[in-house]
């Protein structure tokens, strides 16, 4: 038994190690290609290097590139968390009534075709050129994408566990505390790692498009000057605090769930 207690440590310790490492390599090959590219352009103004960007970025780090960031990343927190509670609202009640979701289902096919740039210059136009034009616009793009997934989790429901539930007189909110989240677990997982890489671009064309601040608003900014030593720095900063994101908090977030999923 103490072999067995002690084997499990040290397996999981050497996928994760083998994880980071596969994880690390590829990070150098895309450095490397990168390189090779920019040696091959032969123009540091049109394709700078990954020593340029690196030192840009630290440089932007001591000046407006906190804020900037900051700024972005509330909007998709706001966007994210709008969207997901909507959405999942909506998906969990089309999933269980069928007569519902019959009658929704072509308004959900409908937004989810709605392109991203429409619904930002409506929401521009009729709500104004505001914080709450921003995060509608972002999170309508979105709300669908939740309620398809939630939807299809709301259908897989196992009807034998509520019907038990119901039978010992399980009040409502610990049912759904203890019966029917567990169960969604994983589609709300899958969701919200969809769901990051979704908003967050949507946040950049709604900067873009009418915010004075942000990260969207500086690459457009960039790119009025040809900077692409800016554009990448600041697209680079970005994408390394989402992916710390989804590494850190969605990835073992989905683990859970999914271990409760194969422990069923």
């Amino acid at each position: 038994m103490e072999g067995v207690t002690t084997g499990r440590p040290a397996g999981a310790g050497r996928s994760l190690w083998r994880a980071w490492g596969a994880a690390v390599s590829s990070l150098a090959l895309l450095v490397l290609a990168w390189q090779g590219l920019a040696w091959l352009a032969g123009d540091p103004r049109l394709m700078p290097p990954p020593a340029v960007v690196a030192a840009r970025l630290l440089e932007e780090a001591g000046g407006e590139l906190p804020f900037h960031l900051g700024v972005t990343l509330a909007r998709v927190a706001a966007a994210f968390a709008l969207a997901m509670s909507l959405g999942s609202a909506v998906g969990i009640v089309m999933g269980r009534f069928a007569g519902l979701d019959r009658l929704a289902g072509p308004w959900l096919v409908f937004f989810l075709n709605l392109p991203a740039l429409v619904t930002i210059v409506l929401c521009y136009i009729w709500i104004g050129l505001d914080e709450t034009a921003a995060v509608v616009a972002v999170a309508i793009n979105k709300i669908p994408n939740v309620a398809v997934t939630l939807r299809e989790g709301a259908r897989a429901l196992d009807p034998r566990l509520d019907a038990m539930a119901r039978v010992y007189g399980v009040p409502f909110g610990r049912r759904l505390r203890h019966v029917v989240l567990p169960q969604l677990y994983p589609y709300l997982a899958a969701a919200a790692r969809s769901g990051l890489a979704l908003v967050w671009k949507i946040v950049l064309v709604v900067e873009l498009l009418g915010r004075p601040h942000g990260v969207g608003f500086q690459i457009a900014t960039f790119f009025q000057f040809f900077d692409v030593a800016g554009i990448l720095a600041y697209a680079l900063a970005f994408v390394a605090v989402v992916q710390a994101i989804e590494w850190l908090l969605l990835q073992p977030l989905e683990r859970v769930a999914n271990r409760w999923r194969g422990s069923t």
